[in-house]
């Protein structure tokens, strides 16, 4: 009896110190396997940072880290080139034999040495990332932070993520953010281990890209008169003109800043639908071209869309051509959701054009046009997004579904053999209430908390191997009629994306959210530092999230 109880204690204690040492390792997406031993490596005084070998995007991270390690710890760390790592120093080394994938890495750390290998420079970035998690959380102060041992607790990590594409969504067009916190948005998803921007620009409410050969685009269809306030039902409007555009200066700078930080900036541009405001500067590309249609204020979808003539073709081509020229990333999104057909059965032209090609019915109809989109994209090397909505008529030949309405248009996708991205509304839109709507400021209605935003598991039972091999990623979308100020979208997407980040990343058996829950407790601590007003964070109460009072009918 007397040794079962001290078999017990033993076990007990040793379950206390296994739960201590894990309060160490709050790292935020949890890695595929870690081993958690004693002892740290303390960071000299003069750390020296090593690179394996002359590549620039090796020297791109270990800038990186020299930086922030510099600005928090008040020594920037050199950084030398080698195959050998400092004594007690950080080493970044290329191994292709590695066998976790572009973006897998090791990370061993001893008492001596950090060591990061991986197989490309964006595993090497991700191994940065845990490396700083796993420092105190003082690692991501703006300013130098005194009184802080600078330790990083030993371990091994093996780490890659389960899907390809890890997704955050920002629309520009309902309310417009500037280039500055457009690049705070992307070094949070980069902290997150999230690899692509999908950058919503535009829509009926704003056209948000400079195009050279339509300047009319940005002349007038980047401004609206007014705009929706208070709750949609109220039906109520400012009397202030609103507008903004990034310029294609000011693109390529958000693209290559992104690019330092692995993610793909993935531009949306919208047709046929949500069309608004290019109808306003280019009336001929719609049902009449001498119908005045004005860049609109209210939110909603509106039967003014684009018609299925070569001249609007030409026009998306020339668009989309610039598009690509401003953006190397693989996809392009052409938006393809919630288009009334409304003027489109009640056009001559278009009811000619779908007997002439055969058309049943204006599903096959947007088809059509959504096809012809297809074909050009796929000529000059890229792939095309479609919301789900792209399924209906019949799916393009090179298409990927990116699935809103629920799982079914994914799921359907993958059965056909197409790539799917999974962001159905119930879990990843993160402009839903996310608590009592009593004590929140306006959303657009609905309920997500973190909680069930964690449990989102993209990949059903239902779909075969082959088929659930096409279903590649995960996002959270984030739109912003609601969200009038850059704090009331970090108000809304952080700590759900956080979640959907782990969604994204780690294996559907090592999630659970207990374990997520006692990690975010450490990782608010950095997104307090990092100035990011999460959903309860200390700073919450210093922004007014809603409109002013005067309005109009």
């Amino acid at each position: 009896m007397r040794l079962s109880l001290l078999l017990l204690l033993a076990v007990l204690f040793s379950a206390q110190l296994s739960c201590a040492q894990s309060a160490r390792y709050a790292i935020i997406p949890k890695p595929t396997h870690l081993r958690e031993q004693s002892g740290t490596f303390a960071l000299p005084a003069n750390l020296t940072i090593t690179v394996s070998e002359t590549d620039a995007q090796m020297r791109q991270v270990a800038e990186l880290l020299a930086e922030q390690l510099g600005t928090a710890t008040g020594r920037r760390p050199s950084i030398a080139t080698g195959k050998r790592p400092a004594k007690q120093g950080i080493f970044f080394a290329l191994n292709k034999k590695n066998k976790l994938g572009a973006e897998g890495y090791e990370l061993r750390v001893t008492p001596k040495q950090v060591t990061i290998t991986a197989s490309e420079p964006q595993g090497l970035f991700y191994g940065m990332q845990s490396l700083l998690q796993l420092m105190p959380v003082e690692v991501f102060s703006p300013t130098p932070v005194a009184g802080v041992t600078w330790a990083v607790p030993c371990c091994t990590i093996e780490d890659q993520p389960r899907f390809a594409y890890r997704g955050m969504h920002l629309d520009v067009s309902r309310h417009f953010f500037s280039v500055d916190f457009v690049k705070k948005y992307i070094d949070l998803i980069a902290l997150h281990k999230q690899n692509t921007f999908h950058w919503h620009l535009t829509d009926d409410q704003g056209w948000r890209i400079e195009i050279k050969k339509y300047p009319l685009l940005t002349q007038i269809g980047s401004k609206r008169d007014h705009t929706m306030v208070g709750r949609y039902a109220d039906n109520k409007f400012d009397n202030k003109p609103y507008g903004g555009f990034y310029t294609q200066d000011e693109i390529r700078d958000v693209v290559a800043y992104a690019q330092k930080r692995f993610v793909t900036v993935v531009p949306e541009i919208e047709m046929p639908g949500h069309a608004m405001s290019v109808l306003a500067g280019y009336p001929a590309l719609g049902s009449n071209p001498d119908k005045i249609v004005p860049v609109t204020g209210k939110w909603g979808v509106f039967e003014d869309v684009l018609f299925p003539r070569e001249q609007t073709f030409q026009f998306e081509e020339d668009v989309l051509t610039e598009v690509m020229d401003l953006f190397p990333s693989k996809y392009i999104h052409i938006g393809g959701d919630e288009c009334p057909k409304v003027q489109w059965k009640e056009s001559r032209f278009c009811q000619e054009l779908m007997r002439k090609e055969g058309l049943k019915d204006e599903h096959e109809l947007q088809s059509y046009f959504i096809r012809r989109i297809d074909k050009f994209i796929t000529s000059k090397g890229r792939r095309m997004i479609g919301w789900d909505e792209i399924l209906e008529g019949g799916l393009s030949p090179n298409a990927t579904v990116m699935s809103w309405r629920g799982t079914e248009g994914g799921l359907a996708a993958a059965r056909q053999n197409h790539d799917a991205i999974m962001t159905p509304g119930d879990f990843c839109y993160l402009d839903k209430y996310q608590a009592d709507p009593k004590t929140q400021p306006i959303t657009i209605g609905g309920l997500l908390t973190t909680e069930k935003a964690y449990s989102y598991e993209p990949v059903p039972d239902s779909l075969t191997t082959a088929q659930a091999k096409h279903i590649i990623g995960v996002q959270g979308n984030v739109w912003t009629e609601y969200m009038i100020i850059p704090e009331y979208v970090e108000y809304m997407v952080f700590p759900r994306a956080v979640a959907l980040a782990e969604v994204g990343w780690t294996p559907k058996k090592d999630k659970e959210y207990a374990d997520f829950n006692r990690r975010l407790d450490v990782h608010k601590k950095r997104l307090d530092l990092l100035n990011v007003n999460y959903f309860g964070a200390p700073i919450n109460d210093k922004f007014t999230y809603q409109w002013p009072v005067e309005t109009k009918k």
